[in-house]
């Protein structure tokens, strides 16, 4: 009859839930288990704990020596860069909304004359706040070559890029485990199927005989 409500229908069962077992059948005795699946299954477990073990080893190995790299580069640096006044050679650009959080912190490129420490007058490009009139003076980092440059690293990009390495590590040994992982099971694939075809060739003529 049109316009009866339909009867309400029972809610969908709740979708089984995995016996804890069942994630380990590798390692349960079962009849279609084959030994390579439990040779499979502990392939796993120890690449899991190589993993475990190596990759903490690995971000404190390359964050020590990332940390030392990036300490000496800072310190030679601080040692052969030189900061020097500058004058800028006409206007800064201005801000289209001064005096806002933005333009505190936005920096536009100048041309500025310098003197180099060779004590040959230069010219280069450096980050000055807006609306800097020509002729004001500001302070640049200058190389061993009197190009303009960047300050020496700072304690924060130090420890930003020592971690960014120790994080480079470890995804490096986590990837190379999932790699080996990858690796041996085709190889162990493989070798099961070569075993079916073996089984199969000695089979199938049983199975295709005329009676």
């Amino acid at each position: 009859m049109a316009g009866d409500v339909p009867r309400a229908q029972p809610p969908p069962a709740p979708a089984p839930r995995q016996h804890p077992y069942v994630l380990l059948w590798r390692w349960r005795r079962n009849p279609l288990r084959r030994p390579t699946d439990r040779l499979r299954a502990w392939i796993a477990l120890g690449l899991l704990l190589a993993v475990l073990a190596a990759a903490p080893a690995a971000m404190s190995a390359v964050g020590d020596a990332a940390y030392r790299h990036y300490r000496d580069t800072a310190a030679h640096q601080e040692r052969t860069r030189d900061r020097v006044p500058a004058v800028l050679v006409h206007d800064a650009p201005r801000h289209p909304e001064p005096g806002s959080d933005e333009a505190r912190r936005t920096r536009y490129p100048v041309e500025v004359r310098f003197t180099a420490p060779d004590g040959a007058t230069r010219t280069g490009k450096a980050d000055v706040t807006p609306g800097l009139p020509v002729d004001s003076t500001v302070l640049v980092w200058v190389d061993p070559a009197g190009g303009i440059t960047e300050p020496p690293l700072d304690a924060g990009q130090i420890r930003s890029r020592t971690m960014g390495w120790a994080i480079l590590a470890f995804l490096g040994v986590a990837l190379a485990g999932l790699a080996a992982h990858a690796v041996t099971g085709l190889v162990l694939h493989r070798r099961n199927l070569a075993a079916w075809d073996a089984a199969w060739a000695a089979t199938s003529p049983r199975w295709s005989r005329s009676p």
